[in-house]
């Protein structure tokens, strides 16, 4: 079977030879996600020691064990700053990529990511109105709303992703094609995006810095007393997706071929959606517009498994998705260094050669996804 077979559209023969893969490979399998396991639990407890103050690992269990580090200043390190924010960009990686997965799949296009419906420019537009407004709409949308700081921000941006997916949820009821629905998505996208930009064009220098910083993303953002709200809300999204794993597969075969199997369609579509919405919207409002991470990490999972069954993939795809957000968070961090670099400058310098081998190894891109 040829090694870049997962990024064509399988045939019904394809799949069962998917589905009766050597024993030996299959046994592997379990293994490589333990390797996971343990790197994702590496990178977390590295992200924990390193930054611009470097501290013992043996520090790092104490403290992560109740107890009290030698130097106070590394308690406050730790404990305020680094396990927040490791923990952020653990919950915003897994989201990511199985939100990538899931719009991949659907749309049968490997270069889909999480934010083709329009949830990033709706959490933009969001934002834009709070920070570029002159008050007066920004305050309007969210009065009544005792919000402050990161978190008014979070909110305008969840209530922003919210509007766009809500309006695509109902386009997605009367729309029977996939393809018409990843179009009227990407629309939807362009006409937020084009709303941003005229807020952008009539306002002041400093607000518009303000909103340029939020693009950057960022996954410091995030105070204890807001991480319920990111956790539960991922993960909900993730428990959605793993209920669905049978049903992605079905539609690996293409939608006719998925409805002769029994399978609802518009169920389908309606959970594929509301979890993408789930996942991509909670990551934009509390960290931005993170790229990258949702299209890379299922290619990586996919070239490591040797697999398109998302029996596999999504368990795969939500700690690779940690893994490779703890690592561009460090990166971020410039170790042993004050600087901080821009959270979204590194997720593109690890995720767009990922990218550009996934065109490179696919001799007709658009031949096999029916283009």
């Amino acid at each position: 079977m040829s090694q870049n077979l997962y990024l064509s559209i399988p045939k019904p023969s394809d799949y069962i030879t998917q589905a009766k893969q050597p024993r030996l490979n299959l046994g592997l399998r379990p293994m490589l996600l333990i390797v996971l396991m343990l790197g994702l639990a590496g990178v977390f407890i590295l992200t924990l020691a390193l930054g611009s103050v470097d501290i013992p690992l043996d520090q790092i269990f104490v403290v992560l064990l109740g107890g009290e580090a030698e130097k106070t200043s590394w308690t406050n390190i730790i404990l305020k700053f680094r396990l927040p924010k490791a923990l952020t960009a653990m919950f915003a990686g897994m989201a990511l990529g199985v939100s990538g997965l899931l719009m991949q799949t659907f749309f049968r296009n490997p270069l889909a990511g999480p934010f083709v419906l329009g949830v990033s420019s709706g959490a933009s537009l969001g934002v834009a109105l709070v920070v570029l407004s002159t008050g007066a709409v920004g305050g309007t949308l969210l009065a009544g709303i005792s919000l402050s700081g990161d978190l008014l921000l979070a909110a305008a941006a969840g209530i922003g992703a919210g509007m766009t997916m809500g309006l695509v949820l109902l386009v997605s009821v009367r729309v029977r094609s996939s393809m018409t629905l990843l179009i009227l998505g990407l629309m939807f996208g362009y006409l937020v995006s084009a709303l941003v930009s005229l807020l952008l064009y009539f306002s002041v220098p400093e607000r518009i810095q303000a909103y340029i910083n939020w693009t950057f993303g960022s996954f410091g953002g995030v105070t204890w007393d807001q991480m319920p709200i990111l956790a539960v809300v991922v993960i909900l999204g993730l428990l959605i997706a793993v209920t669905m794993t049978k049903s992605l597969n079905a539609l690996l075969l293409g939608e006719n071929y998925a409805r002769s199997l029994g399978l609802h369609m518009m169920r389908t579509r309606i959970g594929i959606v509301t979890a993408t919405a789930l996942l991509a919207g909670v990551v934009t409002a509390f960290c931005g517009p993170i790229g990258f991470i949702g299209i890379a990490v299922p290619h990586l999972c996919r070239s490591m498994f040797n697999t398109s069954d998302h029996r596999l993939l999504v368990p795969a795809t939500i700690l690779m998705g940690a893994i490779v957000a703890l690592v561009a968070a460090l990166i971020a961090e410039v170790p042993g260094n004050n600087l901080v670099l821009p959270l979204n400058a590194v997720t593109a310098l690890l995720g767009a050669p990922i990218v550009i081998g996934v065109i490179l190894r696919q001799r007709n891109l658009g031949k096999s996804f029916g283009g």
